[in-house]
């Protein structure tokens, strides 16, 4: 049975970079000796869309990563679900990542989207976030305009209850008073430790390895010791 809270990796939209962050994390755990595993409730957009099969890569190990549905509209998963004509059970969905979770010691969730994005029925990213009592990793772009959308994200959060372990500005070039400022004024305005992460090398886009190792090589000690973790 899990050892620790899960970690939920949650966005303030749809291709701020969950993935690469989600891989980042999964492969700096298992590194560290932790039995680290990611879980992607459900894949919209696939093929060629594979979120579980990108971080099972980082990691070179098939196990490392699970989705346990796919559905091929590139859509919300209710919408998609819906246009595909195929049934979507959140209690289904539910059930799976709890089962992954109880498998893993250090468990890793990764969201779908932002956190309003419609999951299954009337239920939410944000419901799955809560009722798995996960703690959250909130990534969000770095500049102009994420100000507004993580203050949002992160008060959603607190309104559910939901721990949050801090912010990651994906992308960070700081080529823009924006960019500049967003981290500081997104500490201040939330409270929560920022960490940036900047665009990685051309030559390893195509590379899920070596993306989640420029992740890992850019988080602070401090950031990496607020992450749930089993105990020893």
């Amino acid at each position: 049975m899990t050892a620790t809270q899960p970690i939920a990796v949650v966005g303030t939209g749809t291709g701020v970079g969950k993935t690469v962050i989600t891989a980042g994390l999964t492969r700096l755990l298992r590194e560290a000796g932790h039995d680290a595993r990611a879980i992607k409730p459900a894949q919209t957009g696939h093929p060629p869309d594979d979120d579980a099969a990108f971080v099972a890569a980082a990691c070179a190990d098939p196990e490392a990563a699970s989705c346990p549905r796919y559905l091929e509209p590139a859509l919300a998963p209710r919408v998609a679900a819906e246009v595909a004509d195929e049934s979507l059970s959140y209690e289904t969905i539910r059930a799976a990542c709890e089962r992954e979770i109880d498998a893993t010691a250090v468990p890793i969730v990764e969201g779908i989207g932002g956190l309003r994005v419609p999951l299954a029925g009337d239920h939410e990213v944000i419901d799955l976030v809560s009722d798995l009592e996960a703690a959250a990793v909130v990534v969000t772009r770095s500049g102009l305009g994420t100000l507004n959308h993580t203050a949002l994200s992160i008060d959603a959060l607190e309104a559910r209850g939901i721990d949050v372990v801090g912010i990651v500005c994906n992308e960070y070039a700081g080529e823009t008073v924006a960019e500049r400022t967003n981290p500081a004024e997104l500490e201040r305005m939330t409270g929560y430790p920022v960490e940036t992460v900047p665009p990685l090398a051309d030559d390893a886009t195509a590379d899920p390895r070596q993306m989640a190792i420029g992740v890992g090589d850019e988080l602070s000690p401090a950031f990496r010791e607020l992450l749930p973790r089993e105990s020893s």
